[in-house]
């Protein structure tokens, strides 16, 4: 028995993308490009302050668990320093956990490159954990845990 041969595949039955079909799409993504990349670009101010308020809130959280163990915060003499390496001075520091308070060992900076401030007791609660902003200086702008 014979058996007919195959047909061979022709190079026409796998089609690839035409010219026009490319031009669509390109064209198509520097719209979307054109009304979405402006709106992005407006935000990266907000994005660094979005930041400092949560190096703020992961800050008073690690705060918070010093003075459970510890039964008082550091004092403004011993920082937020006291949260990475065992403070001296007073308060004393009876149950300080070895192992520090941040899970990355080191304090973190502020989106402008700036050391975090803290307070204790604070001018505008318990304690005050802040940064001074943009500007670097203190005014209205700053971004504290007040807030």
């Amino acid at each position: 028995m014979h058996r007919p041969l195959s047909k061979p595949v022709s190079m026409s039955s796998s089609r690839g993308f035409t010219l026009i079909e490319i031009l669509v799409v390109i064209v198509i993504l520097g719209i979307l490009a054109a009304a979405i990349v402006p709106n992005i670009m407006d935000k990266p101010e907000e994005a660094r302050i979005a930041k400092a308020k949560n190096d703020i809130a992961a800050l008073e959280s690690a705060l918070n668990t010093y003075k459970l163990d510890n039964y008082s915060y550091p004092s403004t003499e011993q920082g937020l320093e006291a949260l990475v390496s065992r403070p001296a001075g007073q308060p004393e520091p009876r149950n300080w956990n070895e192992g520090g308070y941040l899970t990355k060992k080191k304090l973190p900076v502020d989106p402008w490159g700036n050391p975090y401030r803290y307070l204790s007791p604070g001018a505008r609660g318990t304690i005050d954990i802040y940064s001074l902003g943009p500007d670097g200086v203190p005014s209205e702008d700053d971004i504290g845990n007040w807030q």
